[in-house]
């Protein structure tokens, strides 16, 4: 493939992000959803793909008409086979840069804040995304793999798809296509659209009935945000910086030298990866094989944490700025997003639309039973604040979460936004996309494991997690609360 068609696909990204960007300005709708512009540019790209438009042009050519343009549009739509296949390569090379990216700039805290801050937070996660594979596991086991003939790892698309996100969905093509099921992937991106905008939906109409039934703390049912802030923009006067000069760029520019830190984060975890895949093939890989199907980019955020220490021990000048590491982190994203729904195949989930339809039903109820019934039992207040941030995460990833909390609480004058960015330091490296995401479908695969072990596993995380949330941390809080009202009794 030539440069030039490299480069012309890049571009073709540009200019429909661009244009996704206007629609959001100008579509009342997709401002009520707090779409991304990057899903709306996504749904343009896919409507002029091969599975819509090129199936308009079959129609057509099937008449006698435009049967030349009807010929190569079917096979790579307005775009063309080449643009297509440059674009399906884009989201497994830039999940890496987003999740390398996560932890850097930003201060590790230290273990006792991050328990009582975040306790709470992380244990309702926990349960929620470990819930997600018992209930995707027990409907595989019992219903899709014998009547719908699927493989049974396909009960893992609810987690990958609803908390991975696109990114992650689209980081695990290699390993769906090593294990058999290349249109698991489809189902995976298709699950991830599902529950990113039914958790914004769903997310809206939540925030109003609390709003209405004073179950929230800080906003009440008049107050939705001024018509730019819906239409993704911000007053003059409100504007801040998007990043801050910490190297003159006399020397190097100041964006170049933090994309040389995510690049170091990203080598780290390939070496990493690559130590891991050496011990497996030397030790126990006759008998169980899964750092082979691991992607790269669980352990590029682990190179990233590791980079982040050193920065902390080291850099005396301060010079690594976070808002810096999120433009890059953002813009990754973007076109990550863009470019995986551009290549959705459209005709994988309608050949497995049973399946696709049960996993993203029960997905959805699981997630609304627990931020419900859970949510209330284990935040110790601000409940409704801190629980829809995590029904967010739950089915559309960390900004679909940040999303929902920007509404209920605009001005930050609750602890949901600490406590959740906390818990991300622990809950990141291993759900969403992290460690255990990654394993999921090489452990259900494997022998020694398979889907009634992991099943297993998973059922005893979300027993723990809780346990941990419902009777540990709530007799903690008791006790702190207890200490507290004494301490002011007593000044008093």
């Amino acid at each position: 493939m030539s440069a030039e068609t490299v480069g012309l696909a890049l571009l073709l990204l540009g200019g429909l992000l661009l244009l996704s960007k206007l629609v959001r300005v100008k579509w009342k709708l997709s401002q009520k959803l707090y779409l991304p512009s990057a899903i709306i540019g996504g749904g343009i790209a896919l409507l002029l793909g091969p599975d819509v438009l090129g199936w308009f042009a079959g129609l057509l050519a099937d008449r006698g008409i435009a049967e030349g343009f009807a010929e190569r549009v079917q096979e790579g739509g307005l775009f063309g086979e080449d643009i297509m296949s440059v674009w399906s390569t884009l989201p497994g090379l830039l999940i890496s840069v987003v999740f390398a990216s996560l932890f850097l700039g930003k201060r590790l805290p230290k273990l006792k804040e991050t328990v009582d801050l975040a306790g709470p937070n992380l244990a309702f996660g926990v349960t929620v995304a470990s819930g997600q594979y018992v209930i995707g596991l027990l409907l595989a086991i019992f219903i899709l793999a014998p009547v719908f003939g699927v493989p049974l790892f396909s009960g893992t698309l609810i987690e990958i798809g609803f908390l991975g996100g696109h990114g992650t969905a689209a980081g695990l093509g290699n390993t769906f296509e090593q294990v058999g099921w290349a249109e698991g992937q489809d189902l995976a991106l298709g699950m991830a659209t599902v529950g990113l905008l039914s958790g914004v939906v769903i997310g809206i109409i939540l925030i109003n009935w609390g709003a209405r039934t004073k179950k929230t703390q800080v906003i009440d049912a008049e107050k939705k945000g001024t018509d730019r802030e819906q239409a993704g923009l911000i007053e003059r006067e409100n504007r801040t910086a998007g990043s801050t000069m910490t190297v003159h760029p006399s020397s190097m520019d100041p964006l170049t030298l933090h994309f040389g830190l995510i690049a170091v984060a990203i080598i780290i975890g390939q070496l990493i990866l690559s130590g891991l895949q050496w011990v497996e093939q030397a030790l126990w890989a006759e008998t169980i094989e899964v750092m082979a199907y691991v992607p790269l980019f669980p352990l590029a955020m682990i190179g990233g944490i590791i980079v982040q220490i050193v920065i902390d021990r080291f850099d005396k000048n301060h010079i690594v700025d976070e808002r810096s590491i999120e433009r890059i982190q953002g813009l990754s994203l973007d076109v990550l997003i863009i470019a995986a729904m551009a290549t959705l195949s459209l005709q994988a989930i309608a050949d497995n639309i049973g399946v696709f339809a049960i996993l993203a039903i029960s997905g959805i109820l699981w997630c609304l039973f627990a931020f419900l019934f859970l949510a209330p039992r284990m935040m110790p207040n601000y409940w409704f604040e801190r629980g829809i941030g995590e029904f967010g995460q739950s089915m559309g990833v960390t900004a679909t979460g940040m999303v929902l909390m920007r509404v209920v609480d605009p001005e930050v004058k609750t602890p949901a936004y600490p406590a959740f960015g906390y818990k991300q330091l622990v809950f990141e490296p291993f759900f969403g996309g992290g460690l255990v995401t990654a394993a999921a479908i090489p452990l259900v695969v494997s022998p020694l494991v398979g889907a009634w072990g992991f099943l297993a596993l998973m059922a005893a995380t979300m027993v723990a997690a809780l346990f941990f949330g419902l009777v540990v941390l709530r007799r903690r809080h008791r006790k702190m609360d207890a200490a507290a009202a004494a301490k002011e009794s007593a000044s008093v």
